[in-house]
């Protein structure tokens, strides 16, 4: 089904922007979540993500009303992909988010064009700095999870673009 521009409304720029957006609204939650875990030089770090990530939202809310949309909320809360009772659970979330983030804005960079597709490009650099930088090591495609040779046993394995929500 076309949008009446032609372009497929399912694969377009719009609902990948969309998907963006709610990762990011999960980042943002997940980092409110993991700050309180960590101490020092690490909560710098995850206030600094957090900062990102908020700017990021915060900007692909206006993208998205810009392609004709209406940006999809956050949710009052998310249900984590495992607990975070300890600094190491902590490290664990923010390479988890930081993956998901960078699997919507691989989507993104293959559904947007122009302008758009340069600054998901650079969101999904970021992100994949950032799950470095948590992680201590890389993936060889970031934002690719079937290229990514993840060790299902660090928790990061399940870190797809899709989100669950509570």
């Amino acid at each position: 089904m076309t949008d009446g521009t032609g372009q497929d409304e399912e694969s377009g720029p719009l609902p990948a922007a969309q998907a963006a957006l709610a990762a990011e609204h999960a980042a943002v939650y997940g980092y409110g979540v993991l700050g309180g875990r960590l101490e020092g030089g690490r909560r710098t770090d995850a206030k600094a993500a957090h900062d990102a990530h908020r700017a990021r939202r915060d900007a692909l809310v206006r993208t998205v009303r810009d392609l004709g949309g209406t940006p999809v909320a956050a949710d009052a809360a998310y249900a984590l992909p495992f607990a975070v009772p300890d600094p190491s659970a902590a490290l664990r979330l923010a390479a988890v988010l930081e993956d998901r983030v960078a699997g919507v804005y691989s989507d993104l960079v293959r559904a947007a064009g122009g302008a758009l597709r340069q600054e998901a490009a650079g969101a999904l650099r970021e992100a994949a700095v950032r799950a470095v930088r948590w992680r201590g090591t890389g993936v060889a495609f970031p934002g690719l999870a079937e290229k990514a040779a993840a060790d299902p046993s660090d928790g990061t394995a399940e870190a797809g673009a899709e989100g669950v929500t509570r």
